[in-house]
């Protein structure tokens, strides 16, 4: 095979299926923490602000990996990254187990989310550069990773947290994240040909030379209108159990309705894939984000079980396809020799948003004693996220490419 046809090739499609698994073993240990977090409230007898502390430390390793991680993976290759990322977990997730403060769990939580960075953005980053024609798709599926384990981990252990504690998660996750993750991670050592990348480059740069916006500033404003997306869509996904504990449906019926919103945002990952190959990043973006902030709106008057799961449904079928479509803006700006880092910044500030968005609401509610001002909080950051992403479509108009003909 010819090195410029092994774009959107069967190998790449294979390798995208691989990558996919391990996003979805990688990422299990964010989504624990926020099934453990009434559990950790109770054991420790902290407030809601503190105990949402270990996942803003978890977002905090996980936004500053996807940077770090970046730039190891334009050196060094996704697989060496992938390992290097499971033997951190690892660790962090083992001396979870003997935590005997909240503040311990918390710092041990950056260390599970920093290694949990790989499976996000450098992953995301590895997998556009095998695809041309389907790369919207391609980011999308690979994103969706994330969201299963979401969807599919809290299911799977909440039976282990009932019968025998939050400790018993993190040590189960301990034994999966090592006997699944580093065999999977050895499949992806091959490294995308000079000349495939060079080609996907040529197209990259015909369209940043149509745009009216330096590198560095579409850069910056990326990173801005990320930290608002993901204030607004921390709310629900941090807190939907917490919230639902305090409704008095109960743990279990939040875990629930976190894994329906999870899934959801699977489905919008794909669809927003669709949508990207047809539309571009930054248009499917603003679709994305115009639609969350719509169902927020719809969280406010919601309360009984049925409209929480209803809300929780077309939230997560909204919001899904944001933070991939940052993937597809840098890498249809950047060349493929800088995607790790400059998807890296992007998603590092994507990823404060939730981290700073999962304790400012937890703050809020210790203030005001409800989540209606929290909602209210994040309707306004998804206004300047809005906002942002207004200014440059109407400042870009880039030239969209006809990629079939490439």
């Amino acid at each position: 095979m010819n090195d410029h046809l092994i774009l959107d090739s069967r190998y790449a499609w294979s390798r995208l299926a691989l990558s996919l698994f391990v996003a979805m073993i990688g990422s299990a240990g964010m989504w624990a923490n926020i099934l453990v977090m009434p559990a950790i409230q109770a054991e420790f007898a902290v407030d809601r602000a503190d105990a949402s502390l270990p996942y803003t430390l978890t977002m905090i390793g996980f936004a500053f990996g996807n940077l770090v991680i970046g730039r190891v993976v334009d050196r060094f290759g996704i697989a060496f990254a992938l390992i290097l990322s499971a033997l951190i977990i690892g660790a962090g997730m083992g001396l979870s187990v003997f935590s005997p403060t909240v503040e311990v769990l918390a710092g041990l939580q950056f260390v599970i989310g920093f290694g949990s960075a790989a499976t996000f953005g450098p992953l995301m980053a590895d997998v556009s550069q095998w695809f041309l024609k389907r790369r919207g798709i391609a980011v999308g599926i690979t994103a969706s990773g994330n969201y299963l384990a979401g969807a599919l981990w809290p299911l799977v252990l909440t039976g282990v947290m009932t019968g025998y504690g939050w400790r018993a998660v993190y040590l189960v996750l301990v034994i999966a994240t090592l006997a699944l993750m580093v065999p999977l991670a050895l499949g992806l050592k091959r490294r995308v040909p000079l000349a495939a990348s060079a080609h996907s480059d040529r197209i990259s740069g015909e369209r940043a030379s149509a745009t009216g916006i330096p590198p560095r500033v579409m850069m910056l404003m990326l990173a801005l209108a990320g930290v608002g997306c993901c204030v607004a869509m921390s709310m629900p996904q941090v807190h939907i159990v917490a919230y639902c504990v305090d409704l008095g449906y109960g743990p279990a019926v939040g875990s629930k309705m976190l894994s329906l919103m999870l899934a959801a945002g699977v489905v919008s990952r794909l669809v927003s894939g669709v949508i990207a190959d047809k539309l571009g990043g930054v248009r499917t973006l603003l679709i994305g984000s115009g639609l969350q902030c719509l169902a927020l709106f719809l969280y406010l008057p919601a309360g009984g079980m049925v409209s929480l799961y209803v809300v929780s449904l077309v939230f997560g079928l909204s919001q899904g396809g944001i933070v991939p479509s940052y993937t597809l803006i840098v890498r249809e700006y950047m060349p493929s020799a800088e995607a790790g880092r400059r998807v890296g910044f992007v998603l590092m500030a994507t990823i404060s948003g939730m981290a700073i968005g999962g304790w400012m609401s937890g703050w809020i509610y210790d203030v005001t004693g409800s989540y209606q001002m929290a909602f209210l909080n994040g309707i306004a950051w998804n206004f300047l996220n809005i906002g942002i992403m207004l200014l440059i479509l109407t400042r870009t108009r880039p030239r969209q490419p006809k990629v079939a003909a490439a």
